[in-house]
This record gives structure tokens, sequence and C-alpha cells, in this order.
């Protein structure tokens, strides 16, 4: 008889780790691979439940890890961006979607001699797909295809960790020790807890029900002992969670403490009915060895018993996530970034994106009300400006600081793309709310001095603050809207205020020669036209990244090259401006 030594112990960590080190690299692939779709997968949460759960199921079966899900979930909640009514429903979502890794595992358990059963076997494919996937991997520049390569690499590195382990442990089945443990664990309590403990040290349900499929070889995991070790597993895999929801808002406690009692509750009632069931029926079958296919059946029925159950208490949960997490006297800052998303890189740039626009909105408010001041100046006014300029500024360092620490991260080549196109326009709008200042301070500046425009100036610099105006509007739609044809429009008013700033430098001089205008009031004036000049010119900048993200580069001066030689469009818009911003139709 074959005796189980310290070369099977051996055998059987390095097996482990490589099933480990396979499921988590797949899982981080199968990520980056996903791309939009999980971004699509995600704008999904309604207060639909069934919204919600697909969702959660979607997601989960995407990423392979509903830990993943739920930490994800955690920090939206953390954010603001979903309710914890929503969460509930995504969580329970994810419980089912993770079952899908016992499917895909239990198919090392089939046996046959036909050779379609055959194909089957993992042992039979998973080398075509190991090859396939390091040719991907180190041959294909192009990121998405060098994902696939990790996603097939990760998948044949944890079946071949899985073929390893159940070839370790094939030896236990006939030691008597061995044999002894799990007849310990037809204790359905000792079953639990060994289930939540072996879950919560791994971080990974789907990591210990395949380890548990593993075993399953030895023929000494009988049903009575899988039951309650795949309950705990559950339970266990809460920890991940709760770990994430540590410096977080209430509420996001709440959501970690939902995911908790959503296992507990289901766990406890299952095992109840299981209990009594055996107590009262004894089936001879709970006594029988489990396989890695029935473990996958138990698995998922199980979480299914658990969401149809607990679906219908969702209000409950909530209730009782509000009574147990209660809130504190002083409001909650939410954080706008929470690095959670830095995990899920797509999910981490949408909400990049998402702050952007309100800095963006900052920017052009700014700006906008600056303008006002020209001709209804009040304190208020005045203040919200350097408000609206503070919080852009804030919202730069928030953003960048975050961009920094998913630039660590392995992107794939669309979302360092997207990541580039982000920095560029935070800082062309942080620079629009510096010239709100400047705008501000040269309008204080002619109140405080009590000096005031000419007639013909005050119309000027109306027609020139209008333009501005415009292309303010303009490039900040283009960028919320994603709108490259609204881009395409803001470089020919550029051009035109670019000319008007020169057309009123030239009059403001003549004027000041005719004796008509005072040399201070040239000084706050030529600050005025340079500052919006800016303004124009960073519009431009913020338009032609729209343009580069609609044409996969990101060289905006060659964007603005092939925009001008198009021009016969250009100069009809050129011209459309140039008569809309008429000087002389001013004066």
């Amino acid at each position: 008889m074959e005796q189980f030594n310290v070369f099977n112990v051996l055998t059987l960590i390095g097996g482990l780790c490589l099933f480990l080190f396979g499921m988590n690299l797949m899982g981080m692939a199968l990520e980056r691979r996903a791309g939009s779709n999980l971004k699509l997968l995600l704008g999904k949460m309604t207060t639909n439940k069934a919204a919600g759960l697909f969702t959660g199921m979607g997601v989960t079966a995407v990423i392979q890890s509903s830990s993943a899900t739920t930490v994800m979930v955690v920090g939206f909640v953390n954010s603001g961006l979903m309710s914890l009514k929503q969460a509930i429903n995504v969580i329970m979502g994810a419980n089912v979607g993770t079952t899908i890794t016992a499917w895909i595992l239990s198919l090392s358990g089939i046996s046959g001699d036909s050779l379609f059963i055959q194909l089957l076997k993992p042992t039979s494919f998973t080398p075509i797909l190991a090859l396939i996937g390091i040719i991907f991997y180190m041959f294909c520049k192009d990121g998405k295809k060098n994902d696939t390569g990790l996603i097939l690499l990760g998948f044949a590195t944890l079946m071949f960790g899985m073929d390893t382990m159940s070839g370790a442990v094939e030896g236990l089945g006939k030691i008597e020790a061995f044999q002894n443990l799990f007849v310990l664990f037809q204790n359905p309590i000792l079953g639990v807890l060994v289930g939540a403990v072996v879950t919560a040290i791994i971080q990974s349900s789907s990591a210990s029900v395949g380890i548990l499929q593993a075993l399953a070889v030895t023929g000494q995991v009988t049903f009575g002992a899988a039951v309650p070790i795949i309950m705990g597993q559950n339970i266990g895999t809460c920890v991940t969670a709760l770990i994430s929801c540590v410096g977080t808002t209430k509420n996001a406690k709440r959501a970690a403490f939902v995911h908790l009692m959503f296992n507990i509750i289901g766990t406890v009632v299952w095992l109840a009915v299981f209990s009594v069931g055996k107590m009262f029926i004894n089936p001879a079958y709970l006594t029988s060895s489990i396989g890695e296919f029935e473990i996958a059946i138990v698995h998922t029925v199980f979480n299914v018993l658990c969401t149809v159950l607990l679906l219908p208490m969702t209000g409950i949960l909530e209730r009782m996530a509000n009574k147990f997490v209660k809130d504190d006297k002083k409001p909650e800052v939410q954080s706008k970034l929470d690095e959670r998303f830095l995990t899920t890189p797509p999910v981490a740039l949408a909400r990049c994106r998402d702050v952007a626009v309100e800095m963006a909105e900052c920017a052009v408010t700014a700006m906008k009300d600056a303008i006002s001041c020209l001709t209804d100046y009040t304190p208020d006014l005045a203040q919200r400006v350097r408000d609206n300029e503070e919080k852009t500024d804030q919202f730069e360092d928030m953003i960048g600081s975050y961009l920094v620490k998913l630039s660590s991260r392995r992107l794939s080549d669309e979302d360092n793309a997207r990541s580039a196109e982000i920095l560029k326009l935070i800082s062309d709008f942080e620079r629009i709310s510096d010239h709100s200042v400047d705008v501000l301070e040269s309008v204080e500046e002619l109140r405080e001095k009590k000096i005031s425009f000419s007639e013909k100036g005050t119309k000027e610099m109306a027609v020139l603050s209008n333009a501005v105006n415009e292309i303010l509007d303009l490039s900040y739609a283009s960028f919320v809207e994603s709108d490259a044809g609204k881009a395409e429009i803001v470089e020919p008013l550029e051009q035109i205020i670019d000319a008007l700033k020169e057309a009123l430098r030239s009059r403001h001089i003549m004027r000041l020669q005719k004796g008509e205008c005072s040399i201070e009031t040239g000084f706050v004036w030529s600050d005025l036209i340079t500052s919006f000049e800016r303004t124009s010119d960073h519009c431009s900048n913020i338009a032609g990244c729209v343009i580069d993200a609609k044409n996969g580069n990101m060289s905006m001066h060659e964007s603005i090259r092939a925009l001008k030689s198009d021009s016969k469009e250009f100069k009809e818009r050129y011209n459309m401006f140039k008569e809309k911003y008429s000087l002389e139709a001013a004066n």
C-alpha cells in the first residue's frame, strides 16, 4: 500500500499554490479584458431587485470572485454611487454567480472512454489552452490579446494545480486518521466552522470549494460532511468585505454587514433543515462519497436557496443593518474616489471620469460667474467664483493622485489611453478656474479704483465675453457627452477669439492715443483679454482630447492640424462665428 509521505505533502502544497495563483491571475486578467462590458453591467445597478440580482451574478461570473464583487459594492456605497438597498440585491446575485467556478473545476472529475468525454477532461484541453495563452502573452503586442493570453494561462495553471492536488491527496483515502477526520466533519457545526475558517484564510469561497473538490478524489468526503463545509465557506468569504469596510462610511459598513448576515442567516436556516432532515430521514446517500460534480451541484443549490429565501426579505436586512450600524451625530464626508476600485481599473476610470465631470462643471461655472461679474458684480457671486476655483484645485489633486495610484496597476492599452486623457483634461479645467479668479481680480481692481471702460470698450468686451461663454459651453458639452462633433466646432471659435483679442488690443491703443481711455484701464483691459484668450486655448485643448479619444490617439496637435486641413467646413464655421461676433456690429 502506497504511503502518504512528506513528498506528497510538498506536492500538495505546490499544487495548492499553483491553484490559488492561477485563480488570482485569471480573475485579474478577466477584469481587465472585460473592460467596457464590466462597466456596462455595473451601470445596470438599479433599485429593481431583478436587475440588481442579475448584475451581481453577471459581474461575479465575469471576474470569478464574489469577494471582489462585494468589495466593489462596498466601494460604490462608500462613494454614494449606490444605495444600501441596491447593494443588497447585487450581493445576493454575487453569491449565485460565484458558483460557476465550481462547475468549471468539476470538469476534472469527468470519466468515460469515449473520445468526446476524453476531450471534455481538462487534462486533454488545458495544454492546448496553455500553448495558445503563452503565444498570445509573449508574441502579441495588443493589450486585449495579451490579457486573453493571461486568462488562458491562469486557467491552465489553476487546472494543473487542481490536478496536482488531486494526485497528491489520492493516497490519503487509505489512511485511517484521514478517514476519521471526515467522520468528525459529519458534525454539522464542526463542518461549518472548518469551511468558514479555511475560506477566511484564503479569502475565496471558489478556491476553498476547489480544494474540497480536490479532496473528494480520496473517496472519503461524504455528502454529510461536504454540505456543512460548503455552507461554512459562504460565511468565510465575508472576511474580505469586512476588512475592506474599515474606515468607510456607515452605509458601506452596512453593506458588508448585510453580506455577512445574508450568509449567516442562509446557513443557519438551511443547516437546521439539513440537520432535521438527517435526524428524521437519515438517507443512506449522506454517508456515500461525493464527487467534484456533486459538490458543484450542492454549492449551486445552496446559494440559490439562500437567495430565494432572503430576496423577499431585503427590507428586513436593510433595517437590521441600520439598527446594528448606527449613524453618527456628525454627518459623514463621502470619498468620491474609493481605493477599492483600484483593483478593477475599468471601474476606477469610469469613476474618475464622473468626478472629472464634476470638476469641469465647477471650472466652467467659475469662469461664467466671473464673466457675469463684469456687468453684475455682487460679493456673493465673487465668493462663488473663489469657492469653485478652490473646489477645482481639490478635484485636480484628488483625481491626479488617484490616477497615479492606478498607474501602478497593470492597465490595458485602452485604460492607459483613458487615464492619459483624464489627466490632460483636468489640467486644462484647473487652468480655466485659475483664469476665472484672474478675471474676477481685474473686475475688483476696476471697482476699487473706481474706473471703467469707455462705452465702446464695454461693448467690445461684451462681444469677447459672449464668445468665451459659448466656447466654454461647447467644450464642456463635448467632454461630458463625449461628442466629437461639438468638439470640432470649438477650434474655429478659438481662432475667432484669438482674432478678437488682437483687434481689441489695437482698438484700445487707438482710443488711448485719442485720449478716450486711461492708461490705468489699459492695464486691466490687457489682463482681461489675455485671460479670455488663454481660457479659449484651454477649451481648444479639451476639444482636442475629445477628438483624440474618438480617433484612438493622444496626439492633440495632430488632431487639430487634421481638423484645420478640412478647409471648407472649418472656413464655414469660422465665417459663421466671425459674423456672429463682429465688433463692427457691436459699435
